[in-house]
């Protein structure tokens, strides 16, 4: 248990039939009227962002969360099938747990989210903040196409497509940014 005095940036609590990560906070003491929390709260499960206000010194129950990085090993019928590389334990993740999971190649790192006090119950995943991916077709740019910062699709090595810059050619290496799907370099190999 926990109460508002204890909220901070990151702090997974049980709430709502759901278990939440508390985004950022506000203590707000108005000049009629007792103190409250106003707070931002995520949802591991689902991702979906609500706002909810705490009256000040209200008690919540804290839940016990543990990242674990595993190594993608590949996809079939039951999910995502990772591993533990220090234990060589193997967990199946469903892919609606994973975001953005069609920018995961075999071999890749994620963190693993389970719920300690729930038998090790998978919770989540998270993939990290940037990958590296080849692109394996993409129409050639034309010089002189554009005026300003023009796109166009590209595939990538593990089939999926996003929007990168007309001077990007197959067999390039793209960093790409795992939170919002986008091309963030070219790779220098």
């Amino acid at each position: 248990m926990a109460s508002t005095s204890d909220f901070r940036n990151g702090l997974c609590i049980e709430f709502n039939h759901d278990i939440y990560a508390i985004v950022e906070f506000q203590h707000v003491k108005p000049g009629k009227g007792p103190a409250f929390v106003r707070t931002k709260l995520k949802s591991i499960r689902t991702g979906k962002v609500i706002d909810n206000t705490f009256p000040s010194g209200h008690k919540v129950t804290t839940a016990r969360i543990e990242r674990r990085k595993h190594q993608f090993l590949y996809r079939d019928d039951m999910g995502l099938n990772f591993m533990d590389t220090d234990t060589y334990e193997q967990v199946i993740v469903q892919p609606a747990m994973l975001e953005n999971n069609d920018l995961l190649k075999d071999g890749e790192f994620a963190d693993i989210l389970f719920h300690v006090e729930n038998n090790d119950e998978i919770i989540g995943a998270e993939l990290p903040q940037f990958v590296e991916l080849e692109v394996v077709y993409t129409e050639p740019g034309v010089k002189g196409d554009t005026a300003t910062n023009a796109t166009k699709p590209v595939k990538l090595e593990t089939g999926a497509e996003i929007q990168a810059p007309l001077f990007i050619n197959q067999e390039d290496v793209l960093k790409i940014d795992t939170k919002t799907r986008s091309y963030v370099e070219r790779v220098k190999r």
